[in-house]
């Protein structure tokens, strides 16, 4: 049988565990110019949030009664398609459902021969690809500058950092809790790491950065942008990940430093991954060759069960969780 999350209402605030359903149906079958796939994992992503939401964006929401979108990894275990045959590993948007139907749009074969299956739904999928472009193409760093990045522990802001490093740059994190700090620093290679759960973090990014900040790799938003704001260097650069800290939030934060991009002649630039499509295999093998060289490390966080989605889900923004948060939704 097949198990799938279904999405039943639209929260507010941090979603509880009457907002999916997870229901039981029978395996599908390929129809002409179709495969099946029997999902192995699926990525969880802080952006999952926004998709429940009823609002204007750049993809259409999870409506009710869909099941709830997520990328996945998985193989072909019966094809009627001309390209992919059983056995193919496929990454794609599969969704949170143990086996689904494709025609193969938006799908990618993988070999898994030398790399795990996790690293292409992470480093090496949408996670890696936001942390690539946007630290390059957006945040357009360049060697010797100062780079500021939050989430420095997360699935993003962690590949962002190192490839800012990787390229020459001054790099500070910003992470909650001396563990996180530590993998920070001792294990991703970042020049310092700022605990925002510990420390007053306008004076410890003054004390890191003391000429202030070329670069801000932002993955969470409120009070955290508004500090790198404050500290913003003449033609500073603030590449705009992410929000997570305003995600669940009723009431959201307005930034009060908005004017330092008015004297410093910054720029804040929001960006989807999704407009770098064209370009992901250049970065999966640039990326791919870092990882080789050991100038890139990347960790994945996995748990079991798809009936276990929603406690998993939670991680994103209880912090409690370390890189690339995945799921394993094979049967065990």
């Amino acid at each position: 049988m097949n198990k799938k999350l279904i999405l039943k209402k639209r929260p507010v605030g941090l979603p509880d565990e009457d907002t999916w359903q997870l229901i039981t149906e029978d395996i599908p079958s390929a129809g002409e110019g179709e495969v099946v796939i029997k999902n192995h994992y699926i990525s969880l992503d802080p952006a999952m949030r926004g998709w429940i939401n009823d609002v204007k964006s750049y993809i259409p929401p999870v409506q009710i009664d869909e099941v709830m979108r997520a990328g996945s990894i998985g193989v072909v275990i019966d094809s009627k398609h001309d390209e992919y045959k059983e056995g193919d590993i496929l990454t794609g948007w599969g969704g949170v459902q143990q086996y689904y139907t494709t025609k193969g749009e938006g799908h990618y074969k993988v070999d898994t021969t030398h790399v795990p299956m996790t690293k292409y739904i992470a480093a090496l999928g949408m996670p890696g690809m936001t942390a690539y472009f946007g630290i390059l193409d957006v945040g357009r760093i360049k060697e010797g500058e100062t780079v500021l990045i939050s989430g420095a522990a997360g699935a993003v802001g962690s590949v962002a950092g190192q490839i800012a490093k990787i390229k020459g740059c001054h790099v500070i994190g910003i992470a909650g809790g001396p563990d996180k700090c530590g993998y920070v620093t001792n294990t991703l290679g970042f020049d310092a790491c700022i605990d925002y759960k510990n420390e007053n973090i306008y004076k410890a990014i003054k004390n890191h950065c003391p000429k202030g900040i070329d670069v801000f790799f932002d993955n969470v938003g409120g009070e955290t942008l508004d500090a790198a704001l404050a500290a913003l260097r003449k033609h500073g650069r603030i590449a705009l990940c992410g929000a997570i800290s305003q995600y669940n939030a009723t009431d959201v934060y307005a930034p009060k430093n908005y004017l330092s991009l008015l004297v410093n002649s910054a720029t804040l630039q929001g960006f989807i991954v999704l407009d770098y499509a064209h370009k992901y295999k250049e970065a999966a093998m640039q990326m791919g060759m870092w990882m080789m060289e050991g100038k890139l490390k990347t960790e994945e966080d996995i748990y079991e069960g798809i009936e276990n989605f929603h406690e998993t889900f939670l991680r994103l923004f209880s912090g409690d969780k370390r890189g690339k948060l995945v799921l394993n939704i094979l049967e065990q």
